[in-house]
């Protein structure tokens, strides 16, 4: 059955049961399942090269040595 038929048929309904069938196709949305959104997966290696590392990064902070 397509659109315009469904179409057809409900604006050939009474202004009451087209309220009821508005309500159902309401309830129906509510319990359907919503597609979760796909992630866009990053490829492996993309930023290799543009991360650089402190070559003292382990070392321990200035601003901490009160507390050592």
């Amino acid at each position: 059955m397509s659109t315009a038929d469904l179409l057809v048929k409900i604006n050939g309904l009474p202004e009451d049961l087209r309220k009821q069938v508005t309500d159902f196709i309401d309830a129906l949305l509510k319990r359907a399942p919503k597609p979760e959104p796909k992630q866009k997966r990053i490829p492996f290696g993309k930023f290799k090269g543009k991360v650089k590392m402190a070559s003292d990064f382990d070392a321990p902070l200035d601003d901490l040595k009160d507390y050592m």
